[in-house]
């Protein structure tokens, strides 16, 4: 008989948003004549970019010639990909990162989740509490010690330096699931302490494009000297619509090292290229193509036009809600909002108390650590029309 991973008993029975599918289906079955407004899973609703789409069709045609034709693409993603990321994401905010730092995927999901595949289990690892699942999950399942950093609400949901030793820290902002950020203070104190731990940060950057903020940072690699102590991910789902196209990429700088149980240090993006070449062939040209397209006069315009109607989701909602008497943060520098559950109910409550009264659904702050209980998150990425209408629909509940 195979042995399975025991470390898998130690999650949750389901995955959080396949929890909350599970849930509403169940409702629906039951009443299938009730609308359903759904704010939960941070799924977009605006098409893809036209100028993304004429570079898809046009990938595609060229896979129908010998001339032209592209079979298993680079491990790390072609050339074309990575030069405009350069040259898009980093050169205008002057971040020194090259092409060959920069690694191309099919989202920041599956990379924050593979990272760990190239780091020891004997690594002590830091994470946010609330969190996204995947870090917490991923950890998990590999077997590592892992320590919690509480954000709060009187700490403005942000993370605090702990007082203890850590190997991997993992970080977000624009948050989900707060739509908090750390400013460049608050970044600078965390690369400071990495370096000082000769640590690994983990900064998750998806949701950068909502950034409104001057002091908010795009990337952690405009803080100094976090060359020599962080990987960055990035996302075209959240910011071009990529949630089911699937592209994103990672930035490992060439001066970025670990070390072995010998003391030997070794480049961490050698070790993320074999890896990847180990357990992936790939993201498709006709996607890289149309990741491509972002970076384009046309795509610029027309992926911030999109961005811009889901800032204006957010406002709708959190202005609304605050106007009707509830508390909440975040939605200016995210798309999230960060409802405080109102009285004194838990977030699952609040969840089924919002599906069965109003039909609103929206993500419970427990699924993303004990520090979320007692909060709700809201999504942006609805239509304008459930944004108006949720509100109101929350607002007639309490």
């Amino acid at each position: 008989m195979a042995f399975i991973n025991d470390n898998f008993q130690k999650l949750g029975k389901n995955y959080l948003f396949a929890e909350i599918d599970k849930r509403v289906t169940e409702f629906k079955a039951k009443n299938p004549d009730r609308s359903i407004v759904k704010l939960g899973i941070g799924d977009v609703t605006l098409p893809l970019a036209p100028a993304c789409i004429e570079a898809m069709h046009k990938a595609v045609d060229e896979m129908a010639s010998d001339a032209t034709f592209r079979g298993y693409a680079p491990y790390e993603g072609y050339a074309f990909l990575r030069e405009a990321i350069v040259k898009g994401d980093f050169a205008p905010r002057n971040v020194d990162i090259s092409a060959d730092e920069i690694y191309v995927s099919d989202g920041a999901k599956s990379d924050t989740g593979n990272i760990v595949d190239i780091f020891s289990r004997s690594n002590i690892v830091a994470i946010t509490d609330p969190v996204y699942p995947v870090y917490m999950d991923s950890n998990v399942i590999s077997g590592r010690e892992i320590k919690v950093l509480p954000c709060r609400k009187e700490n403005g949901f942000a993370p605090e330096i702990p007082d203890f030793h850590a190997d991997i820290i993992y970080l977000c902002s624009p948050n989900n699931p707060t739509g908090s950020c750390l400013d460049r203070g608050q970044l600078q104190k965390w690369v400071d302490y990495a370096l000082d731990n000769d640590a690994v940060i983990m900064f998750d950057a998806a949701y950068e494009r909502f950034i409104t903020s001057d002091n908010i940072p795009h990337s952690i690699f405009e803080i100094a000297g976090a060359k020599k102590c962080a990987i960055e991910f990035r996302s075209f789902s959240k910011t071009a619509g990529f949630t089911g196209v699937r592209c994103g990429y990672t930035v490992i700088p060439r001066e970025l090292e670990g070390k072995t149980e010998s003391g030997e240090r070794l480049p961490l993006g050698k070790l993320w290229l074999r890896r990847q070449g180990t357990k992936y062939n790939g993201t498709a040209y006709i996607i890289q193509r149309g990741a491509q397209a972002v970076y384009s006069p046309e795509g610029e315009a027309q992926v911030m036009k999109n961005i811009a109607y889901y800032h204006e989701n957010a406002r709708i909602i959190r202005e609304g809600l605050r106007k009707a008497g509830f508390s909440c943060t975040g939605g200016v520098d995210s798309p999230y909002i960060w409802l405080e559950c109102p009285n004194g109910m838990d977030s699952w409550q609040l969840f089924d108390e919002l599906l069965t009264k109003v039909g609103v659904v929206g993500t419970p702050g427990a699924g993303f650590g004990k520090c979320g209980e007692g909060f709700f998150r809201l999504t942006a990425f609805g239509s304008r029309e459930n944004a108006s209408e949720a509100v109101k629909r929350i607002s007639s509940a309490f």
